[in-house]
């Protein structure tokens, strides 16, 4: 085939050097429209390679290359290559692409990067695969299923300019026939050894018992089948021997035959020499081994030196590992030729032709296929275990450990395929195994116990494996757990490190037990470290051949375990409440087995024999001891004459014995949980621990009931154990009357509809129906550690315990003829619950006393002084009763009063209403304030509280928390709208810097968080309240509590605001907090290294700061300047080393150690995407948008947007840690939020001095759970693209103008990264009663005009907001007449038609008048359901700018009078709930009355 250009290209492409030269004319002024194709189609094999001649740097993105099956002669060229279609494949950047649409990610080189000289071709192979070739060297497969007849295309693209093509042939040949004759030499000597295997058949064949030695190699017919252990080690000895052929045959196939020590051929599978940069090879290419474990720990691939063989075993032994980083070994197979292979830092990294086994699970190209793919763990393998994998001749891979086959892992593997090794993090060496002796596994369960005992180390025939020892006495076997050791003969078996681990301890007897036969064994040592403890039982498995597991309940047949004082049988649970509880076994106890001749199963505690446990138990049974949690050794009890003393440590601890008779029923307090449960949940540790399994997919399901009812008084606590921080919600308790046998377990215990009482966040249900919001804890804000706790006393009151703090009464009335079961239900992010030992019962008078009916006690005024009101107040107030009394002389404003001394930690002030005046609406304001009152003058205070904003004020109005005026908080506890006289109100800075409300007594709950220290109480007699009085009391003398705070008293009181070393706040970042002066080379730094500019390009902007960022403070910075011109923005995150000698990468992508980053709504981990969808779109932050970055108490990362807690990116951040930044693309300049610098959302009007600034402002943006969004003033010169493109839309619709808002900041978008951005609640409540209604996530908001004749105050405050779901052609005649049309003509309006008529049509009657049509206008709370295509459909249009297709929607915001409309079920049929806030009963709403509606926004929603 000619190395040559089809004549047609694109049609900026000139042609030259006889069509192999390809030039892109304007290449300054234009990026596409430059593609090329081969002049012929390609031959299979043949490479079409091109070279880079030119690049410029006007533009982003580079080459493409790939195929097509479009013939040149006919086609109709794109712009771009993307853009072909009809079976095209391409290779863009990283990407490969069919027909436009991405099917791989992450592969090969990225061509972006490539430079000017350099070489990239594109193969099709005779099987129909696609490669890409970059200088010379093959990336590997980048796709399947090519069509025979393809060409070539190369696409001049953005920087890349000019390509010539140099050559269309296939690569060349690594060997020749030289090599090809030395291969056959190989060959032939490889059968040299064939005698020493020879001379081994015949002693298999004379030995009848189990040799040492297994195959070298498993094939098809004689192992790797999912059987026990013992009998996979038993087939393939008789495959080997007998079956399937002649075993010479079989014997002489395994590669690297002879053992370790044997002759080692050029044929044998060794490491090949080429490998990672850290790997050190030994023992003639047999050993690999990272170097400085200590200080790396990836770079540390290997590869077999030729490709597998059709179930070929590829083994290698752990050597050497390290205790420092997580994570270990990995192991697969790669199609990738090591001779040609960019060894990545980790084989995961890898994006083609790659199959590894990473922890339990399987990677396919760096991205899991199989989350579980077997029990055990490569993260948990110890020195000495061994690995293995085999590609069978079928294409399954299957991997081993310790010679089990764990089962298929792939089954399309290619038939071309390398071993690899990836000696990461925790594994540092290992070896090639070629003698795969079963044997040797078994070695190193008792490597440690050679130091242990003088007789643990000497070779007693009686402890060898298979053999019996002693004859008839009954000993452990010497292949034991991990952790496990076997001393003193055989008779004690102990776990040498006890406080370390808790498991991986399990001994079995070295024969198997006989009829009748008691075993026996005495508990010598114990710890209190851990839960759980010593079990005991039988199975069925050799001890010789079995893989033992972490702990014995995990084993899935053939083993019968007491455990607890539950009985179990192949991990499931058969008998609960079996005996005398094992867990509460003390050093110097006993506990036995024996099986009797009917096949009965018995447990023995201390002697006392405890029952039949099971039955049918075949005879030839081992015997098991599981040295679990506290148990640390134990001795056999064959001979208690010889028995040995107990140690002088026999434990830890507490070792008082245990009473020698103990009782066999449970004890009073002992509460667990019931072995029945929740599909998803699992019961672990003797009933005490439940846990959610596969938490990472399943968020419900996972139920939990105690195993018996509690007793008045009795408190069922359980502690926090594991979350995830994935789901939405978290853990759930409560109580049910339903027995847990009777109970058919839902998703969710609030599924329930009787006999049921549940905490979920803080709303009390009953029987899945809420009873009342705003308890006084919230679950859903819980962490790992807390403990919750349920009572129900005996008067019938349900108390939650929260860390053993009574919440008060939840709800009352539960019924004391019934039982109740505690339960919880491990939901979102709850995964793990502990039962703790304060279960049981409480003090006695818990259980009779009479609780009050309130949920929260009254407070009483405290003894000491009346608090009073400060002189300085509005000018409509009058004092009274010597400043304890305020009344509001005229008018509905100007009656703000404050405290007359700032409030101590925990003080309450409180006030009663004395008097209303029903003319007004509202009602009173009250709150927190940093203002000083002594410095207001009168005739400049507010007229109302939501407008002081001179300082920061915290305060509630309604049901709203709002700061300095902006809205922090919905739905906050009672309304104080609806206070009457009588009532009281108050409120309190708590110790924990809360706001907290308090309304007759009853706390509503934490308003406000991070409260500054200094602050005066504040009410606003508003609206209907006109006269309220003092009615709480302060500890203060009365003297001091009378001073008019002075003007030095304020300095003093600035000056105690300022942190100093004494106090325990520190402040929001270190004073010294700037930028480093090493940073990448297009950064200018100014401002005293504060500020950071990109002074040229887009990338090479990298910063770090120059010092650690401290646990628990925000750093923040603000976005300066952003330029249009390019794509993408700023990215930051935290790196664990500081750069300082270190040359920064063009971007912070490319850092790969140590380093998090926060990239669009992604979050990266060393470069590799470890959480999607994580906050907003940072591409689409604003100017004057401030991010901030800190790390909690826990290690965990968190990112703020203008002061909203985002949530946690990223776990196990190390300590220290640098902030990182990188200014690209659009992001051109940024700044240190310091002291001095005040934050979006600041109040710059005003003067503020330094204290000030840093406690109002700074601090409660970082603590506050609903924090305050940027106001609407700030810049947003960086619109939103789904935005603009809407109103793109809206302009093709010819809408006059004079229906729209002036005001284009009254326009809002709901896209995600918008809301999120704003903060925005998912629901919200307006009008009169309120009403809630949903935000329209996913649509774009432009507000109309309201009609001038409309009471607008009256309407936006007191109608309900709703949505209509309409069409195009509907729309312009709907904004004509300012409201909904109601005259059966929208899409969305309900009038009578034929097909509703019986028969189809109805006549009228003769002389009859025609009846009129009953007209409906039908709305919703929720888009969910107005915007479905029903009611408002879609409509299609081409975009004038991209010129794209696209589908678009319309729809109405409406306010709708209260009362006009009637509440009904959907129409449509749906059986599927549409809104979770909405049920499907009361999603619609009907209208009938004209003049009820008013137009409030048009919406729109494109996809």
């Amino acid at each position: 085939m000619a190395a040559e250009l089809h004549q047609r290209s694109g049609k900026l492409i000139s042609l030259t050097n006889s069509n192999r030269t390809a030039q892109r004319s304007q290449p300054i002024q234009e990026f596409n429209h430059g593609l090329v194709l081969s002049r012929e189609p390609l031959r299979d094999g043949d490479v079409f390679t091109v070279r880079i001649d030119r690049k410029v740097n006007s533009w982003s993105g580079s080459i493409e290359i790939g195929v097509t099956a479009l013939d040149p002669a006919s086609l109709d060229f794109p712009s771009s290559a993307t853009g072909l279609k009809g079976g095209s494949w391409v290779v863009s950047g990283c990407s490969v692409l069919r027909d436009g649409r991405s099917i791989l990610e992450e592969y090969g080189r990225d061509l972006d990067q490539l430079g000017e000289g350099d070489r990239v071709g594109i193969q099709r192979t005779a099987q129909g695969e696609l490669h890409l070739w970059v200088n010379s060297q093959d990336c590997g497969v980048a796709a399947f299923g090519l069509p025979s007849r393809v060409w070539a295309v190369v696409d001049l693209y953005g920087k890349c300019t000019q390509i010539t093509v140099e050559s269309c042939e296939p690569p060349s040949e690594q060997g020749g026939e030289g090599e090809e004759e030395e291969e056959e030499e190989q060959r032939e000597g490889a059968a040299l050894p064939a005698p020493s295997a020879e001379e081994e058949v015949p002693a298999l064949l004379q030995s009848q018992s189990r040799p040492d030695k297994l195959p070298n190699s498993l094939d098809t017919e004689n192992g790797f089948t999912q059987q026990e252990p013992s009998s996979v080690v038993n087939n393939a000895i008789l495959s080997a021997c007998g079956g399937g052929g002649d075993s010479r045959g079989a014997l002489l196939e395994i590669p690297g035959g002879g053992g370790e020590g044997g002759v080692t051929t050029n044929d044998a599978l060794l490491f090949h020499e080429k490998c990672g940069t850290l790997i050190k090879m030994s023992n003639n290419n047999k050993t690999a081994e990272r170097r400085r474990p200590l200080d790396e720990f990836n770079n540390g691939v290997v590869m077999t030196n030729r490709p597998l063989r059709d179930n070929e075993t590829f083994e290698i032994r752990i050597d050497k590992l390290v205790d420092k980083w997580s994570g270990s070994i990995e192991i697969g197979v790669t199609t990738h030729n090591p001779n040609n292979l960019d060894y990545p830092a980790t084989m995961t990294n890898l994006r083609s032709g790659t199959i590894m086994m990473s922890g339990c699970g399987i990677l396919t190209n760096g991205k899991g296929t199989r989350r579980e793919y077997c029990e055990f763990s490569l993260d948990e393998l110890q020195e000495g275990d061994h690995i293995g994998l085999v590609r069978k001749v079928g294409g399954a891979l299957h991997f081993c450990i310790n010679g089990i086959d764990q089962g298929i892992a792939a089954t399309q593997t290619p038939p071309t395929v390398y071993g690899v090794v990836d000696l990461y993090g925790m594994a540092v060496k290992v070896t090639i195994v070629h003698n795969h002796n079963h044997s040797d596994r078994l070695r190193r369960n008792n490597a440690i116990m050679r130091a242990l005992s003088p007789d643990a180390g000497r070779g007693r025939g009686a402890l060898q494996p298979g053999a019996d020892p002693d004859g008839d006495r009954l000993l452990f076997h010497l292949n034991c757990g991990q952790k496990a050791g076997i001393i003193n003969e055989g008779r004690t078996a102990l776990r040498p490190h006890a406080t370390d681990d808790f498991n991986h301890g399990v001994v079995l007897s070295a024969r198997p037990l006989r009829s009748n036969e008691v075993f026996q064994v005495r508990i010598d040592k114990m710890v209190d470290k851990w839960a759980g403890s010593i079990e005991i039982g039988v199975t069925t498995h050799n001890p010789a051949y079995l893989q033992l597991p972490s702990t014995m309940t995990n084993l899935r047949s053939g083993t019968w375990m007491m455990t607890g004082n539950g009985v179990m049988h192949n991990g499931t649970t058969i008998l609960d409440e079996y005996g005398h509880n094992l867990d509460r076994l003390k050093a110097g106890d006993t506990v036995g087995v024996v099986r009797k001749d009917d096949g009965s199963l018995h447990f023995f505690v201390n002697g006392v024999a405890q029952g039949p446990a099971a039955w049918n138990v075949p005879p030839s049974v081992y015997a098991v001891v599981d040295l679990y949690g506290q148990a640390a050794q134990a001795t056999i009890m064959d001979d208690m004459a010889d028995l040995p003393p107990l140690p002088d440590d026999v434990s830890e601890g507490n070792n008082q014995l245990s009473p020698s008779s103990p009782c066999s029923v449970v004890s009073a307090n002992d509460l667990r949980f019931h072995h029945l449960h929740g599909s998803n949940a699992v019961i672990t540790n003797g009933g005490r621990t439940a846990l959610r399994q596969n938490y990472r997919s399943e968020f419900n399901d996972a139920i939990v009931i105690s195993n018996r009812s509690l007793r008045d008084g009795e408190l069922f606590e359980i502690v926090i154990q594991k979350m995830v921080d994935r789901w939405s919600g978290s853990i759930e308790a409560g109580v049910t009357a339903i027995r847990p046998g009777e109970l058919e377990f839902p998703n969710t215990m609030t599924d329930i509809d009787y006999d049921t009482w549940m905490l979920s966040g803080t709303a009390i249900m009953q029987d899945g129906n809420t009873m009342r919001n705003n308890y006084g804890c919230d679950l859903d804000s819980l962490t790992t550690g807390s403990r919750i706790g349920m009572m129900r006393t005996a008067t019938g009151d349900l108390h939650y315990y929260i860390n053993g703090v009574d919440q008060g009464v939840a709800c009352s009335g539960l019924p004391a003829e019934k039982e109740v079961f505690a339960v919880i239900d491990l939901y979102g992010q709850c995964v793990q619950v502990a039962i703790t030992s304060s279960s049981g019962p409480l003090d006695n008078s818990l259980s009779t006393c009479n609780i009050t009916e309130k949920s929260f006690p009254i407070h009483s005024p405290v003894p000491g002084v009346a608090h009073r009101l400060h002189s300085k107040h509005g000018k409509n107030v009058m004092l009274q009763s010597e400043g304890c009394q305020a009344v509001r002389g005229g008018g509905y404003s100007h009656g703000i009063v404050f405290s007359i001394k700032e409030l101590k930690s925990d003080e309450l002030f409180e006030v009663k209403i004395d008097e209303v005046d029903e003319r007004w609406s509202g009602s009173l304001h009250i709150g927190l304030t940093t203002l000083q009152p002594a410095d207001i003058p009168c005739t400049s205070l507010s007229a109302c509280l939501l407008d002081l904003r001179t300082k920061v004020t915290w305060l509630v109005t309604g049901s709203e928390v709002r700061r300095n005026g902006i809205l922090q908080k919905q739905n906050y506890g009672c309304s104080l709208d609806r206070l009457r006289v009588g009532n009281r109100v108050g409120v309190k800075r708590c110790s924990d810097d809360s706001m907290h409300i308090l309304i007759d007594g009853e706390d509503m709950g934490p308003a406000a968080t991070a409260v500054a220290k200094n602050v005066y109480a504040v009410v606003d007699l508003y609206g209907r309240v006109t006269a309220v009085s003092v009615v709480s009391s302060t500890v203060l003398d009365e003297a001091e509590s009378t001073k008019v705070p002075s003007l030095s008293s304020e300095v003093c009181s600035e000056e105690e605001e300022e942190p100093t070393p004494c106090e325990n706040e520190a402040p929001l970042v270190p004073t010294a907090m700037q930028f480093l002066e090493n940073h990448g080379k297009n950064i200018l730094l100014s401002n005293q290294n504060l500020t950071a500019t990109r002074v040229s390009s887009y990338n090479q902007g990298l910063l770090v700061t120059n010092q650690p960022l401290p646990r628990q403070q925000l750093f923040q910075v603000q976005i300066d300047r952003l330029n249009p011109t390019w794509t993408s923005s700023l990215s930051l995150g935290v790196i664990g080393s500081c750069l300082q000698r270190s040359s920064f990468p063009s971007t912070a992508c490319c850092l790969k150690r140590s380093s998090w980053l926060l990239q669009r709504g992604c979050v990266f981990h060393n470069s590799l995407k470890i959480c999607d969808n994580y906050g907003p779109n940072l591409d689409t932050c604003p100017e004057g948008t401030v991010l901030g970055l800190l790390v909690d108490a826990n290690s965990c990362l968190h990112l703020y947007v203008n002061g909203m807690d985002q949530g946690v990116a990223a776990q196990d951040i190390p300590s220290p840690c640098f902030p990182l930044l990188d200014l690209y693309g659009q992001c051109e300049q940024v700044t240190i939020v310091t002291n001095d610098v005040p934050a979006v959302g600041g109040d710059s009007c005003n003067p503020r001095c330094q204290g000030d600034m840093e406690k109002a402002d700074m601090v409660d943006g970082i603590k506050e759970s609903v924090c305050w969004t940027p106001p609407l003033e700030v810049n947003p010169m960086k619109t939103c693209e789904y935005q603009v493109l809407c109103s793109r839309f809206k302009e093709l619709l010819t809408l006059p103008d004079g229906y729209f808002s002036e005001d284009p900041k009254a326009n809002l978008c709901y896209c995600e990264s918008c809301h999120k951005l704003r903060g925005d609640e998912a629901y919200y409540k307006r009008g009169e009663p309120p009403r809630d209604y949903a935000a329209p996530f996913g649509w774009c908001c432009f507000s109309l005009r309201v009609n001038p004749r409309c009471d607008v105050a009256n309407t936006f405050k007191k109608w309900h907001m709703a949505y209509h779901g309409t069409s195009v052609g509907e729309l312009r005649r709907t904004l004509d007449q300012s409201e909904l049309v109601t005259d059966g003509a929208s899409v969305f309006s309900a009038a009578q038609t034929k097909g509703d008529v019986q028969n189809g049509y109805s006549e009228p009657e003769e002389n009859s008048a025609p009846e009129r049509e009953e007209v409906k206008v039908r709305l919703s709370p929720t888009m969910r359901y107005s915007g479905l295509d029903n009611f408002a459909p879609k409509m299609q249009f081409r975009d004038p700018r991209s010129l794209r297709l696209h589908h678009a929607q319309v729809a109405l915001q409406v306010c709708v009078r209260p009362g006009s409309y009637k509440i009904g079920a959907q129409s449509l049929g749906l059986s599927e709930a549409l809104d979770p806030r909405f049920s499907n009963s009361e999603i619609e709403w009907i209208s009938k009355e004209k003049g009820s509606t008013l137009l409030y926004g048009l919406l729109i929603r494109i996809e």
